[in-house]
């Protein structure tokens, strides 16, 4: 017997997400925790399951995910653009409602790099007339 599963990565500043959905019975997995327990705020809950609103048989899939580098925010945005490439690449139909409710675009918003003769990235040192 294959094993069928469909795939996504969804990324989120510097996290990365690697979601494989597999039909089950509407379990999630990340990083071998069970969702509930990898994700501790409500926030960062509604924003990885965000995509699965979109569609109405989300409790048929079982989804197993790794996410690497950033922090808990980055990596909730992650889980949720590639669980929405997932869900496009098992139905295709679905690209249209994905697309227009944001779920496919890649947030490319990163942390802007300190520049040199600076504080950081745009703050300068305090200017002394005399």
């Amino acid at each position: 017997m294959a094993l069928t599963q469909n795939y996504g990565t969804g990324k989120r500043k510097t996290a990365v997400a690697r979601v494989f959905l597999r039909p089950g019975s509407g379990t999630t997995t990340i990083n071998g925790r069970q969702f509930n327990e990898y994700f501790t705020t409500v926030n960062q809950r509604e924003l990885a399951k965000e995509a699965l609103g979109a569609i109405d048989n989300a409790s048929q899939f079982d989804f197993y995910i790794t996410v690497k580098g950033g922090g808990l925010s980055g990596q909730a945005g992650a889980v949720r653009h590639g669980i929405a490439k997932a869900l496009v690449d098992f139905d295709p139909e679905l690209h249209g409602v994905m697309k227009e409710n944001g779920f496919l675009t890649r947030d490319a918003r990163k942390k802007e790099r300190k520049k040199y003769g600076q504080r950081g990235a745009r703050a300068r040192f305090q200017f002394s007339k005399r």
